[in-house]
């Protein structure tokens, strides 16, 4: 006599828990898609608005040198219009410092000798620069310089994490909602002081820099004095080459 075969019953439980996993699996899938679709989206918008701002910047310098050898054609000089960005570094420590200069620092967000951060140019942050002109050095950066900074010493500030800029959705996520998306939208907010500069800025977190290479001449006299401290224009460039 035959067996009778015996039916596996599965319990209902493990039912319902199947068909939750398919149904997450498929969510999971759609929203891989979607993801792939917007990244691929953000790439193509990125590399546009990179050649855009090339062109923008190659525009610029042709204009300069073109303005330049006009002046010069008629016995004067071209004056460079009044920069709008500075580039502060730390210099020295805390010997000696008194309790407003640290607050400043502080404020300024130059916690350790050799940090640097970007600057607006404007009434408030020169008079706070001349009171701690002793500890500091800095100077208006060009294209080359915040590049360079922010390709290769740039982190952002996420939920006050220190998260190195490894991914323009690391810029998106915090600064989308100002239409900065990638790493050639935050160079170009900063470098031209854009309407969403203080954002921009504050996602930035303080660059690290490491001692200059050929050391420091005198921290403690000024630049015009043959020292390193206080307001060295565009020499300021050649300081961060050694210092990044």
């Amino acid at each position: 006599m035959a067996k009778e075969e015996v039916k596996t019953v599965v319990p209902e439980s493990v039912l319902k828990k199947q068909k939750r996993n398919e149904e997450w699996a498929l969510v999971k899938k759609q929203e891989q898609a979607v993801a792939k679709k917007k990244r691929s989206e953000t790439r193509k918008l990125s590399w546009s608005r990179a050649k855009q701002y090339d062109k923008e910047y190659h525009d610029q310098q042709k204009e300069l040198i073109s303005l330049k050898r006009e002046a010069k054609l008629k016995g004067g000089f071209y004056v460079n219009p009044e920069a709008k960005l500075l580039f502060i570094v730390r210099i020295r420590g805390i010997n000696g410092m008194d309790p407003k200069s640290r607050k400043i620092l502080q404020l300024l967000r130059l916690r350790q000798v050799f940090n640097g951060v970007f600057l607006k140019v404007n009434k408030a942050t020169v008079n706070m620069l001349h009171r701690v002109e002793p500890y500091v050095t800095y100077g208006y950066p060009n294209l080359k310089s915040v590049r360079e900074l922010i390709y290769k010493r740039g982190y952002g500030k996420v939920d006050r994490q220190r998260i190195p800029l490894t991914d323009n959705s690391i810029i998106e996520q915090v600064l989308g909602k100002h239409d900065i998306i990638c790493i050639e939208d935050l160079i170009h907010e900063i470098l031209t002081v854009g309407p969403h500069f203080r954002e921009a800025n504050n996602f930035l977190w303080p660059f690290k820099l490491k001692a200059p290479l050929g050391g420091l001449k005198k921290k403690r006299n000024h630049y015009v004095e043959g020292g390193d401290a206080g307001n060295r224009e565009d020499k300021i460039n050649e300081l961060i080459r050694r210092m990044n």
